[in-house]
């Protein structure tokens, strides 16, 4: 067996999550806070990352860090002293709890140095990953519990080869948000996966496109499956948008070339992004919402609010 074909064969077993950011929209709460470890509802944004790759197998998770970001680390890690006390108090549902987080993935951590862009952080990874395929999850997007989008995305990857993007269709107004895929009918053994995620083949991509000039409306969200081919494009890669190292350049130059293809997973299921200051709100709500523990009081209190018709002060 050749690199190539022991290449195409590898069984995804590694995560990378960027969370070098500086979470500059959620200032002055992200000053000394990384915005990673923000709560949603009792768990910090990055925990349902980390139990979503879980999830699919892949428990072998590469922090990509930078400054501020020792909480993200100290999170995964034991706290012996907080177990201890927990523990003399007989509180087992919390020390469950934080143990639980301890075991979900053996976890690594490498630091970016510099805020290069996102094709930058995932360059980091190399040495960690070597030539094996490997999933990239960014800790903005959340996908609804249950959805199993990137197992989806890890079969799709063992059919196939080459490297696989989510794509999910967005109004028209905003595209110019995201990096944009043009895209054809997979064809093969049929033009979609399943009848819910069709599957397709990415032709081109664009980063962030200028109002009008997109591609299609089909927007790359935070999950990836790469082919280790792409490592070799980003450290040739010059700054693009925005004039950082950009993944949606490398993942362009592979959806041109003959061997190395790009495939979409079009997601038509619940996420959340957690980026932007009112999605987060909306986040905290709408998984409070369906919390067992949480939910019926929740609910009630929420319906009385609204119907309360409050108004900002002065309105």
């Amino acid at each position: 067996m050749n690199a190539t074909t022991a290449t195409l064969t590898a069984t995804v077993t590694k995560a990378v999550i960027p969370v070098a950011g500086l979470g500059t929209r959620f200032l002055p709460a992200t000053k000394a806070t990384p915005k990673e470890m923000l709560p949603v509802v009792d768990k910090p944004a990055i925990q349902y990352v980390v139990e979503e790759a879980a999830a699919a197998g892949l428990e072998d998770v590469l922090m990509i860090t930078g400054r501020n970001k020792r909480a993200v680390e100290d999170h995964f890690d034991n706290n012996t002293e907080l177990e201890h006390a927990l523990a003399t108090k007989g509180d087992t549902a919390r020390l469950d709890a934080v143990r639980r987080v301890t075991r979900l993935a053996h976890m690594h951590h490498v630091r970016q140095g510099e805020p290069l862009g996102l094709g930058h952080a995932v360059l980091c990874a190399r040495s960690h990953v070597g030539d094996e395929p490997f999933a990239v999850l960014l800790g903005d997007d959340l996908i609804g519990p249950g959805e199993g989008l990137l197992e989806r995305m890890l079969r799709v990857r063992a059919r196939y080869g080459g490297s696989v993007v989510a794509l999910m269709e967005v109004a028209p107004d905003r595209t110019h948000l995201y990096g944009c895929a043009k895209v054809e009918p997979a064809g093969g053994a049929g033009s979609a996966y399943d009848a819910h995620d069709p599957l397709v083949r990415v032709v081109d991509l664009v980063e962030k496109p200028a109002h009008g000039t997109a591609p299609s409306n089909y927007a790359v969200i935070g999950r990836y499956v790469l082919d280790p081919a792409v490592f070799g494009l980003l450290e040739k890669a010059q700054p693009g948008h925005g004039g950082e190292i950009q993944l949606t350049d490398a993942l362009r130059e592979l959806a041109h070339s003959d061997d190395h293809p790009v495939h979409g997973v079009v997601f038509s299921g619940r996420r959340f992004d957690t980026g932007d200051r009112a999605s987060y709100l909306r986040t905290i709500v709408e998984l409070a919402c369906e919390r067992p523990d949480l939910g019926p009081d929740f609910r009630s209190w929420l319906t009385d609010f609204v119907r309360a018709g409050h108004e900002a002060p002065g309105g």
